[in-house]
């Protein structure tokens, strides 16, 4: 039997404001998947992330990880293998040297000794920071904070990667770089973003959040090459940007 990495039913959330976010989102992403989440500011991604760990739970319909119903007694397990990776890497790193930072959280669920080593040093070497585990975060550049952030996540080897805006504030080397990373990456990812060209360079499938529903679902560059779909949901593409034949 295929298990999905992530599965989401009929999720509807009202905040306790009474504003509702979600609508009755319906999708699933299969394991090795890497998928981009598109949208306008205020469609609702933000609301429908924070229910894949648990730090939101749902007012009605169900979110899956690998099979594992998000709720209450299963939080645990579900926050090992959903791993987020915010905006800001400096939300997330907060020890004195990067090895510190990477260690934190497996130390933290018990691992220890030469597991706990073997974890630090293949996050490291996965995004290429090895080299830097001995430096304080806070004197790496922007780019490399990044780095260490998403390795801060694999070292628990989470069954879905869940990136919120990667691409942000970074150079174009630092923009590269982190794609190459993400491409070797033998993990599900799931790429929240408002720039189109790195989903398409990155994600063969994407989905549209608007309204609080899933709007689109289909090839990245079907819904790119699509300019009524994505007025429709104000989503645009940088001036001057054209879909590459054969992509």
């Amino acid at each position: 039997m295929v298990v999905n990495s992530l599965e989401v039913r009929e999720l509807a959330y009202a905040y306790p404001d009474g504003t509702q976010a979600l609508f009755g989102v319906d999708l699933t992403i299969g394991r090795g998947e890497r998928v981009a989440l598109l949208g306008p500011n205020g469609a609702g991604k933000t609301t429908l992330v924070m229910h894949l760990n648990g730090i939101l739970t749902a007012g009605h319909g169900l979110v899956r990880v690998a099979g594992t119903e998000v709720r209450p007694g299963t939080l645990k397990e579900i926050r090992q293998r959903v791993g987020l990776v915010f905006q800001d890497p400096d939300d997330q790193l907060f020890m004195p040297t990067v090895r510190d930072d990477v260690a934190f959280g497996p130390a933290n669920m018990g691992v220890k000794g030469e597991e706990l080593e073997r974890r630090v040093k293949n996050a490291l070497d996965r995004v290429g920071m090895a080299d830097r585990a001995d430096r304080p975060p806070h004197h790496l550049s922007f780019g490399q904070r990044r780095r260490v952030a998403v390795a801060t996540v694999l070292v628990m080897e989470p069954e879905i990667l869940v990136l919120d805006e990667p691409s942000s504030n970074l150079d174009p080397a630092a923009r590269r770089e982190l794609a190459e990373i993400l491409r070797s990456l033998d993990v599900t990812v799931l790429m929240v973003t408002h720039d189109l060209p790195y989903a398409l360079e990155l994600c063969e499938r994407s989905l549209i959040l608007s309204g609080g529903v899933i709007a689109a679902d289909g090839p990245t560059r079907s819904l790119l090459a699509d300019p009524a779909l994505l007025a429709a949901h104000r989503l645009e593409l940088p001036y001057g940007f054209a879909i590459p034949e054969g992509r």
